[in-house]
């Protein structure tokens, strides 16, 4: 009788002596992830079942990345052929409205500007010992575009994927704090204060709004093929948009579809987040570099639009090309937070709207333009 209770205990603690203290540290960033996600609200859709993710998968024992393991599962579904990320992008494109950039086309160079700390990080990756591709993949982070650094990281440097979409992530959610000290260093007090003139939408036909993302879709993806994939289904969904056609679809896709996958894919990446595999130096170098790389897009950014502001004899205010970065439509709002700042009757948010999306556009083509260079050098 007592081998068969000591059985039973062994049995029942056997979770609990197989924890270890990489288990037990990955448990506690998930619960700090869900803290972030809950209590400071901080891009909780994919901060929560992330944060979950990562507790689920450092439970001993329980094997939910094995072969079999159900996180393993939403792994292979969505991950591993790249497919979550492409939903993704239909749920972004469904929802973005490219009218402030089509109205003021100029914008869109702010969005290109806003992807230089991308190669720049690509370049201080490769001196710090990390390959072109996971290069790549790191630098990608700096386009605070999560679904375009998963598609990435997921096709060529897997074994990164848990830490280049947390920092991802991460860094999307901490944009309110990571970018308004940069933006208040490289500006002057009269550029803060620089007015510009609030667009009318009147000036964008239905026509415009319908080939945009035609046009787009060929022009980019003919230069770099590579990202068709995301590029295609940007475009798709902000068609399905314009159209007014395709309500149904259109709304399945900024909801029903964007919320599942979403739900998925953050449980997905938390199950990357083993202790044994996630705790390196390695991983703390690529949330670093992954820092490194959204300032140095704020910085490109800002600088820009200081050209801008400089080449417009002060129409343009240097501080909306800090949206040129991919975080849609937050870092537009910062942008618009800060310049009221100085200014409570400043309103910079449609303007920073359009390079925002000028951002979104840029970040995967920024993507695209490597994954097909590395290609045709015969590493894709």
């Amino acid at each position: 009788m007592g081998e068969i209770i000591l059985s039973s205990i062994s049995a029942l603690t056997a979770g609990i002596g197989a924890l270890t203290i990489q288990n037990a540290v990955m448990i506690a960033v998930g619960c700090l992830l869900l803290y972030l996600g809950i209590k400071k609200g901080y891009e909780p859709l994919l901060l929560v079942p992330i944060g979950f993710g990562a507790i689920l998968v450092n439970i001993p024992l329980a094997d939910l990345m094995g072969q079999e393991g159900l996180l393993r599962q939403f792994y292979n579904f969505g991950i591993a052929n790249e497919v979550f990320p492409c939903l993704i992008f239909i749920g972004i494109g469904a929802m973005t409205d490219f009218t402030p950039l089509l109205e003021n086309p100029r914008i869109l160079l702010l969005g290109a500007a806003g992807q230089f700390g991308i190669f720049l990080t690509f370049l201080i990756a490769i001196a710090l010992g990390f390959d072109l591709l996971e290069a790549l993949s790191i630098g990608i982070i700096g386009a605070c575009d999560g679904p375009t650094s998963i598609y990435v990281t997921s096709k060529y440097a897997p074994h990164l994927l848990g830490a280049v979409s947390v920092a991802a992530y991460s860094y999307m959610a901490l944009v309110p704090l990571i970018q308004p000290p940069i933006m208040r260093i490289l500006t002057t007090k009269r550029e803060k204060l620089i007015r510009m003139e609030y667009p009318s939408h009147k000036s964008v036909s239905k026509r415009t709004k319908l080939l945009f993302p035609i046009v787009v879709t060929l022009a980019c993806c003919l230069i770099a093929p590579m990202g068709t994939p995301l590029m295609g289904m940007l475009m798709l969904g902000n068609l399905m948009r314009e159209s007014g056609v395709v309500a149904r679809l259109t709304k399945a896709s900024e909801n029903e579809i964007a919320n599942i996958v979403t739900l998925l894919l953050g449980l997905a990446i938390g199950g990357t987040m083993e202790g044994n595999t996630f705790l390196k130096p390695q991983t703390l170098l690529v949330l670093a570099l992954g820092l490194v790389a959204i300032c140095l897009d704020t910085v490109t950014g800002v600088l820009f639009g200081k050209l801008m502001c400089f080449l417009t004899k002060g129409k343009i205010n240097p501080l909306i090309g800090a949206a040129g970065i991919s975080a849609y439509p937050m870092a537009a709002r910062v942008v618009q937070t800060e310049g009221r700042r100085y200014d409570t009757n400043n309103w910079l948010l449609m303007h920073a709207m359009g390079a925002n999306t000028g951002g979104q556009i840029g970040s995967v083509m920024a993507a695209a333009i490597m994954l097909s260079v590395f290609k045709g050098m015969g590493l894709g």
